[in-house]
């Protein structure tokens, strides 16, 4: 691997404004009379045609819009040099942590500027890794990507599922690992989906095919569980799971590791599962019902013949493991085995005959060893501020294999001795960026209510509080995801330059909890946006930077945050980066899966949420104002949050827009929500967003 070496004398801060808010001449977007009345009052929607998206008229705006960006993007005089860089510091090699299946070690490794990781397979870990599968050969363009996988007990078989240009709907197919032949089994509309081996077969979940060309919105109803037999067509897969009256469900399949219960999770909403399980050692036994509400999460990590051990919130906000047995599995019987502290267990594994136990504290990971009453013997050692990822184990091996990343180093990988109790790093990435020069403190600030949030902020070394630093924060606060110590690629190119990265733990996530995640949802939503307007202010008043050089940035539900704080407060930053982002909060509900995010947001159905709703949506709040300047990003195959709330927003902002900075929507062709995403597709859409940002923050080559 050739790594050139750090271009850091050609990223400077300037104080020139490189003719940033030069008018820009939008394509017409036409208004047409929509009216919808929700609970009384009459609500305008005079863009709704660009919902869709199949249309001439959509299409042809895509174009136009994408035409209007790339004319701007390409007066930047360093947009090319920013994407060199972004090359060289995303050219380095990667590697997931081992995992074991049957007599082989499998991970995932990428040398560098691969568009997508290859799975290879190795005898030992000191033996050649050998090629898996290499989803690259998949398609020409590298936008066919693996989207769940699943090898065989016996290590035999590979189950893997295929998503084409970034979409939802996932296609499985089968490899023999000891011929290295593709088996003719083929499974389609797959989507939401486990692949979970029973023998020669596997449980997966799956819709009926959508009907003409709505395959990227129609709404997604009744989710069914079946099993495949491996030689058998998809016709006469055997239907396991369905709830024909209860049409948006969404059901999962789950194996024990001695495939002898069948777990089957149903849930409503992201949030809450009921749980079921099935002897599958007795042939027609009938499923228990262990839990038939949603109130609550359970995950079966691991079972002991009928003793089954579930990672569980209820009872417990901050997730506790219990072990339920099924002679007598009453909810009132279970017994604690990590009973809940006042740190968030994040995850479970089990090693031979331990249980490690893989806890937040302050939005940093601990990692600690238990023997299987649940006894704590002993804590492994772990570097600062960082986050465990991709902990691998099982009962058969006295090991375990680990990540661990942090906001200044990329993931390294470790192998864990349980019976000796030692660690030992296998794999530590070699980068063109100088981990060595910068630093991560947490912070602690207080939100609007007096709530106290941490934030990570990140920086070279020696950083002079001046007030005039730019500075970029990431938003999420949602649905129960915690956002905690990682490396961006992108965001090195941002360090080098001497900016300071910031990424706030809002309300809403789930850094701290079940309560900290409900204290962000529905009605209490507007508590995730003054936790991040809160982190702004509380840069720019301990002089870290000034509004004026400040950018501000989310995804999915974080681009719902860009979108709310920016009309809310659109003097809050220079820069807004709403990515993919939901921004229709009245309509939402109608598309694909959209409906099961009203455990977070509410519905504009219930006249209460409705009126919470629309007091916050981006689209309904904008108003005639001076707003940042902004670059919506969005794909024109995301069929998660459809595009149409991105093409709405941009077409509403850029008529009520009174200030001299641009407002932009750049749509990626043949990308989807982001998961699998080339990495030619990553470089080239990271380093317009760069661009986007230098630029209007006054940053210079």
């Amino acid at each position: 691997m050739q790594h050139s070496k750090p271009i850091l004398s050609g990223l400077l801060f300037t104080g020139l404004c490189l003719n940033s808010s030069a008018q820009v001449t939008y394509p017409d977007s036409k208004t047409v009379k929509q009216n919808d009345v929700y609970h009384g009052v009459t609500v305008e929607d005079p863009y709704r045609w660009l919902e869709d998206d199949h249309s001439a008229e959509t299409k042809a705006w895509v174009t136009a819009q994408n035409a209007v960006t790339n004319d701007y993007l390409a007066t930047v005089p360093f947009r090319q040099k920013v994407k060199e860089r972004l090359t060289e510091l995303w050219n380095f090699d990667k590697m997931t942590p081992p995992f074991k299946k049957g007599k082989l070690f499998f991970s995932f490794r990428n040398n560098g500027l691969q568009n997508q990781s290859v799975l290879y397979s190795q005898a030992s870990l000191l033996d050649k890794p050998v090629v898996v599968l290499d989803p690259n050969l998949l398609s020409p363009e590298g936008t066919t990507s693996l989207s769940g996988m699943a090898i065989s007990k016996n290590g035999k078989y590979l189950a893997y599922g295929i998503s084409k240009a970034g979409s939802d709907w996932v296609e499985i197919h089968v490899k023999d690992l000891e011929s290295g032949q593709e088996l003719p089994d083929v499974i389609s509309w797959v989507k939401f989906s486990d692949i979970s081996w029973k023998g020669d077969g596997f449980y997966y979940s799956r819709y009926d095919a959508p009907k003409g060309e709505k395959t990227f919105t129609q709404k997604n109803e009744f989710h069914k569980v079946y099993f495949h037999l491996l030689g058998k067509p998809q016709s006469e897969d055997v239907l396991v799971h369905e709830d024909k009256a209860h049409p948006d469900r969404n059901f999962s399949a789950q194996v024990t590791h001695d495939e002898n219960y069948l777990v089957i999770y149903g849930s409503e909403t992201t949030s809450g599962q009921s749980m079921m399980v099935k002897d599958l050692s007795k042939p027609g036994s009938k499923a228990l019902e262990l839990v038939s509400n949603f109130d609550h999460e359970y995950s079966v990590m691991e079972n002991i013949g009928n003793q089954l051990y579930v990672y569980t919130n209820y009872k417990a906000p901050n997730y506790r493991l219990v072990k339920i047995s099924l002679n007598n599995p009453g909810i009132g019987n279970w017994e604690d085995v990590l009973a809940e502290s006042k740190d968030l267990l994040e995850g479970v594994s089990f090693s031979g005959t331990k249980i490690i136990s893989n806890y937040l504290k302050d939005v940093s990971s601990r990692l600690y060893v238990h023997d299987l009453s649940g006894k704590m013997e002993k804590e492994i050692s772990l570097p600062g501020l960082c986050k465990v990822n991709g902990l691998h184990s099982n009962r058969e091996d006295d090991f375990m294999t680990y990540s661990v990343v942090s906001y200044t180093a990329p993931e390294e990988v470790y192998f864990y001795d349980v019976k000796a109790g030692t660690s030992k790093r296998i794999f530590k990435p070699v980068s063109s960026f100088r981990l060595a020069d910068y630093e991560t403190k947490q912070v602690f600030y207080k939100s609007k209510d007096g709530t106290k949030v941490s934030m990570f902020v990140t920086h070279k070394k020696g950083l002079e509080l001046n007030g005039n630093n730019p500075c970029f924060v990431f938003g999420y606060g949602g649905f129960n995801i915690s956002y905690t110590p990682e490396f961006r690629i992108d965001r090195a190119l941002f360090l080098e330059a001497g900016g300071v990265y910031c990424v706030p733990n809002l309300r809403g996530g789930g850094e701290y909890g079940e309560d900290w995640h409900m204290s962000g949802t529905k009605c209490k939503k507007q508590n995730v946006f003054d936790d991040f307007i809160a982190a702004c202010d509380y840069l720019v008043e301990n002089n870290y930077t000034s509004h004026e050089k400040l950018a501000i940035h989310g995804r999915s539900n974080g681009g719902l945050l860009i979108g709310a704080v920016m009309t809310q407060r659109p003097g809050i930053a220079k820069v807004a980066i709403p990515t993919v982002g939901v921004l229709d909060m009245l309509r939402f509900h109608l598309f694909t899966i959209g409906r099961a995010w009203t455990v977070d947001y509410g519905c504009s159905e219930n006249k209460e949420e409705f009126a919470c709703l629309y007091r916050y949506s981006p689209l309904h709040n904008v108003k005639k104002a001076a707003y940042p300047a902004t670059l919506i990003l969005t794909g024109d195959h995301d069929d998660r949050v459809v595009p149409a709330h991105s093409f709405k927003f941009a077409a509403t902002l850029q008529k009520n827009n009174t200030g001299k900075n641009p407002t932009l929507i750049r749509i990626d062709v043949n990308a989807g929500h982001g998961s699998g995403k080339p990495t030619d597709k990553q470089i080239a859409e990271f380093a317009d967003m760069w661009s986007f940002v230098f630029y209007n923050l006054g940053m210079s080559y």
